[in-house]
């Protein structure tokens, strides 16, 4: 999987991959958002977040956690290391938005998928609302999924 930004409504620090390790030591996180590399939005100049930076670094850590535990009922796979997740906002006062795809936009659980995530992300410590938008816009393909994710599925 390309490497990832974590994009917030306040700004934009280098962070690595699912499959990688986290963002350098360096990189200070703010009010953040989780985009591909190849996402067509240019990067915002980082801003102060009201959230204590070791907060946000536990927050955000959580959610993708929380993320990794919604699977995908058709691939042996959680929709974050399929690629699913297009981008994470925390806002200031604690609201994580999150705009996700699905593999096709026929698939079965396109009606229950994004109240998964809602429950999941919204059992974080500290989370005040989730809010998930879906999109296909740009399609899902396969080259979005992680290296553990291809493994799973038997691709490497």
């Amino acid at each position: 999987m390309a490497m990832e930004d974590l994009k917030t409504t306040t700004g934009t620090v280098p962070a690595a991959a699912p499959s990688e390790a986290a963002a350098p030591a360096d990189a200070a996180p703010t009010s953040e958002a989780l985009a591909p590399a190849d996402s067509a939005a240019p990067a915002e100049p980082a801003q102060a977040s009201a959230i204590p930076e070791d907060e946000l670094a536990r927050l955000t850590d959580d959610i993708v956690s929380a993320l990794k535990t919604v699977y995908d009922p058709e691939i042996p796979a959680d929709i974050y290391e399929l690629g699913l997740v297009y981008k994470i906002d925390i806002e200031d006062d604690r609201t994580v938005k999150i705009q996700m795809t699905l593999t096709a936009p026929g698939c079965p659980v396109a009606g229950e998928m994004p109240g998964w995530v809602q429950n999941a992300v919204g059992a974080v410590e500290g989370v005040s609302d989730v809010e998930v938008e879906m999109t296909f816009d740009p399609p899902w393909t396969p080259d979005r999924m992680s290296e553990e994710a291809q493994v799973a599925v038997g691709w490497y």
